[in-house]
């Protein structure tokens, strides 16, 4: 949903203080998803909760410094609250920037003329509309005197009637337009470090089938199927997604939060429906759902009919109740996999479950390689490094490469002497790099110990006794 959409508030919304709880539900069990608490701060604003959408937006940016959605959200909760030097500061922010956002745009012409400054409030507020036509205000034109240069055609093709808010086309209210990027992938499994055990679990499931379709055939198996991928966070669950799309040449379809949910009732449903049909156009197609757990939550967790609605049309497409999934490669990944209605686990769906780890000694010792490669570096002892990396994900290892990196760069500009990267500025970097997997583990350990039905979590039993 674009931010236009939240700009005003509506009399005839379709939007229940029920379904929010439902949103508040799927934030207390996924804190670290900054989508699905944009989303949640974004309809807190939509609703008039202006108090409690500032505390989400600062809670995420908290989460996500850089988010210029997440600043222009607060930005303009500070502003209905009447905190308009707290706004004005991050407005003055946003519109440095080299590009800055069209609504940072509209905030400042709004301060602006609230302190009197009626000519830079016009010359920012057009700006504005000439990026962003959608954020044309009538009763802020006639303030400023712009009504003349925005024409009534253009208002009026933005411009809610009756029912929709200020700065939001009609046809895209209720039709938005996804704007899913179908990519080919130029990786493969040569570009994902270690995971041989994975990849060779999705070399079966999905790679085999797609090569050798009449030895499958004959077996009565079909090309498709559903892979739940879980672990900690940042052990490459999204690249290796990507690069089964580069293996077999199909196209790669990304799905996040922000494609699915919707704050109008059916609209969820509705982009999932688009979504899959998007995918069945495009066969052989790999498409991914990324922290799965916020649309796919237990139904026993969830306190609305909204929330279990969506869960039921996934699961409808996923089984392909009215179009056969055939020649769709679906993929997701969650990092908290308990929290999933167990009904996605079913043959069918999500049948097969693969347990993402940390990086093995080896893997790491691949992963380093590729992320040193096309840098300059001397001799650098991977091995020996791997050995001092237990633990570490992927993220990590490509956190500790960026910190030796930018302490050569420091060197750099003071001596005016490149100098190419060795094992000893690694190790220096370790010093400040720790393992960000503990609190995963720490959880996963009690779910695998205590709350194993089926045996869906042995993988991480055997991962401790390593």
């Amino acid at each position: 949903m674009r931010w236009s959409a939240y700009q005003s508030i509506m009399s005839s919304m379709s939007y229940s203080e029920e379904s929010l709880d439902g949103l508040k539900k799927a934030v207390d069990l996924s804190p670290d998803n900054v989508p699905l608490g944009k989303h949640y701060a974004d309809t807190l604003f939509a609703l008039g909760h202006y108090d409690r959408a500032e505390r989400e937006y600062g809670r995420c940016l908290k989460l996500s410094a850089e988010d210029n959605d997440l600043k222009c959200g607060l930005a303009a909760s500070f502003y209905q609250l009447g905190k308009y030097s707290q706004a004005l500061v991050l407005v003055e922010d946003l519109i440095a920037l080299a590009s800055p956002p069209a609504r940072a745009l509209i905030l400042h012409s709004r301060l602006l003329l609230n302190d009197g400054d009626s000519k830079t409030a016009r010359e920012q507020y057009l700006k504005a509309v000439e990026l962003e036509p959608r954020l044309v205000d009538i009763s802020l034109s006639e303030r400023l005197s712009v009504d003349s240069v925005v024409s009534e055609r253009q208002t009026q093709k933005y411009i809610d009637r009756e029912r929709i808010p200020a700065g939001y086309s009609e046809d895209s209210f209720f039709d938005a337009d996804l704007d899913l990027e179908i990519e080919k992938p130029a990786v493969g499994f040569e570009n994902v470090g270690g995971m041989e055990s994975v990849k060779e679990q999705i070399r079966m499931k999905i790679i085999h089938p797609l090569k050798n379709p009449a030895i499958y055939e004959a077996y009565g198996k079909k090309v498709g199927g559903g892979i739940l991928l879980y672990g900690p966070p940042g052990c490459g669950k999204t690249h290796i997604a990507r690069a089964t799309a580069g293996e077999i040449k199909s196209a790669f379809i990304s799905v996040g939060i922000n494609e699915v949910l919707d704050m109008w009732l059916g609209s969820s449903e509705k982009n999932l429906h688009e979504i899959f049909e998007s995918a069945r156009a495009h066969t052989p197609a790999v498409l991914f759902f990324d922290e799965v757990d916020a649309l796919a939550a237990s139904r026993t967790d969830l306190k609305t009919s909204s929330g279990k609605q969506v869960i039921n049309q996934f699961l409808a497409e996923l089984d392909g109740v009215e179009t056969s999934n055939e020649g769709i490669l679906i993929l997701a990944a969650t990092n908290a996999p308990w929290h999933l209605d167990s009904a996605f686990r079913r043959p069918g769906r999500f049948d097969r479950v693969i347990f993402v780890p940390p990086p093995d000694q080896e893997g790491r010792v691949e992963i380093l390689r590729i992320l040193t490669r096309g840098k300059p570096v001397k001799e650098i002892d991977f091995v020996h490094l791997a050995k001092k990396t237990d633990k570490f994900s992927g993220a990590d290892l490509k956190n500790l490469v960026d910190v030796a990196i930018e302490g050569k760069l420091e060197q750099a500009l003071k001596s005016g002497v490149p100098e190419p990267l060795t094992t000893k500025d690694l190790e220096k970097a370790l010093k400040v790099v720790k393992p960000s997997t503990a609190e995963w583990f720490a959880t996963a350990r009690n779910y695998a110990l205590y709350s194993n039905q089926g045996g869906v979590y042995d993988e991480i039993l055997k991962y401790f006794k390593k």
